[in-house]
């Protein structure tokens, strides 16, 4: 994509844009899993057990320290994981955007002009709003972290970087993986440490990588949203609306021409 294709796309007025109401559109099957049970059909149990939950695994000092040699052992890059005495240890993780909605950049600076009444800033009511914007699709960030990192802290730390002002309880973090030709989603907890997984996993990343999603329309607490939002999704479910009565009405007009054009093709019946 074109730096000119990207800014095409942008959005021209916003709030924060994290809410999603159509479904991410992808090639590839992704399949959701919990660590009580999974959802793929007609497989047989066998297959289920053998999705890895590296939330269950509890290591001891001595077996950090061996999966961190282990680890380092594979990176073919300078990203390495470091181990402190305490037990601790920092490394880098890896983190797709699929993002389907646009994200919030903060209103620009405004400066005080002498005309202003009272000698206060007049700001113009469209220099009040956010200014939003569509990330690359399959834009990756690396993030340097500690064991003791949750991943809302990560979440957050990748909105900081991209000055993201979205809240970031729209976006959630998720483990993916691949087995059999199939992939894997699972939602990460608030509270679960991504360089734990990351060391557990390897650093291969079909074996896991990281994603960062909108959270699905089901799981949004719209209480916790201000005016400007919640009238800012209001516009892009319009938007998204009127943009597919749109191409239902051509594809139904572009059929009947076509059956129009067959009729004529038989002629008038003598």
């Amino acid at each position: 994509m074109t730096d000119c294709e990207w800014f095409d796309m942008t959005w021209g007025s916003s709030a924060s844009s994290g809410y999603c109401s159509q479904s991410d559109s992808e090639l590839e099957l992704e399949q959701f899993y919990t660590a009580r049970t999974s959802f793929r059909k007609n497989k047989k149990r066998k297959e289920k057990d053998e999705l890895v939950d590296w939330r269950k695994q509890e290591l001891s000092v001595s077996e950090i320290q061996q999966k961190v040699k282990e680890y380092n052992a594979q990176v073919n890059s300078n990203l390495f994981m470091v181990l402190n005495r305490d037990g601790s240890y920092t490394g880098f993780i890896k983190v797709q955007f699929k993002l389907v909605r646009p994200v919030s950049l903060p209103p620009p600076q405004i400066t005080c002009s002498s005309s202003g009444r009272d000698g206060v800033c007049q700001e113009d009511e469209a220099l009040k709003r956010r200014t939003s914007f569509y990330l690359p699709r399959d834009t990756v960030k690396h993030l340097h972290i500690s064991s003791s990192t949750r991943a809302r802290e990560v979440i957050e730390a990748l909105l900081k970087k991209f000055t993201v002002v979205d809240n970031p309880a729209k976006f959630s973090l998720f483990e993916r993986s691949e087995r059999q030709n199939q992939v894997y989603l699972r939602k990460l907890a608030d509270d679960e440490r991504p360089l734990f997984l990351r060391l557990c996993a390897g650093p291969n990343e079909k074996g896991l990588s990281l994603v960062l999603k909108e959270n699905e329309t089901g799981e949004v607490n719209w209480d916790a949203f201000s005016f400007p939002e919640l009238q800012n999704f209001l516009r892009i479910l319009q938007r998204e609306e009127e943009d597919h009565v749109r191409q239902i009405v051509r594809r139904y007009a572009l059929a009947r021409d076509k059956m129009k054009e067959a009729l004529k093709n038989f002629g008038t019946p003598g």
